[in-house]
């Protein structure tokens, strides 16, 4: 394993340095390089990586999807558009915002309303499901 040293100024990097491009015939070329800088308390003084993947790595074509995946995809679909009317119904604006005041300060509350959001359609779409 090697240790990454990035240039003077660089503490680290977090995310794509290089990204294999696709031009319009379908050709790729290049590779990709991820820079990680790991913030978990540790003793190791090393604590950022540096990977290089292949330029197909993140290629789907081709590929069955299953159907746990696809109905995955169909409930953050679901979801996701449930989360975007609600967001603009202004019947339910008062009363969305009185309970996720009421529930952000418990112990296991959720700290943004996004997310609020994102946890009471996601229940409702799985009691419907």
């Amino acid at each position: 394993m090697a240790i990454v040293q990035y240039a003077n100024g660089i503490e680290y990097v977090k995310g794509s340095l290089a990204k294999a491009t696709k031009n319009k015939e379908g050709h790729r070329h290049g590779t990709y390089l991820i820079g990680t800088h790991r913030e978990a308390p540790t003793l190791n003084p090393n604590c950022t990586r540096l990977y290089s993947r292949k330029a197909t790595v993140y290629d789907q074509s081709g590929r069955v999807i299953s159907a746990d995946e696809r109905a995955a995809r169909m409930r953050f679909t679901a979801v996701a558009q449930a989360v975007a009317a609600r967001k603009k119904d202004l019947s339910k604006i008062q009363a969305d915002t009185a309970a996720f005041n009421a529930q952000k300060d418990q112990p296991n509350g959720i700290k943004t309303m996004r997310a609020w959001y994102w946890k009471v359609e996601g229940d409702a779409y799985d009691d419907q499901h």
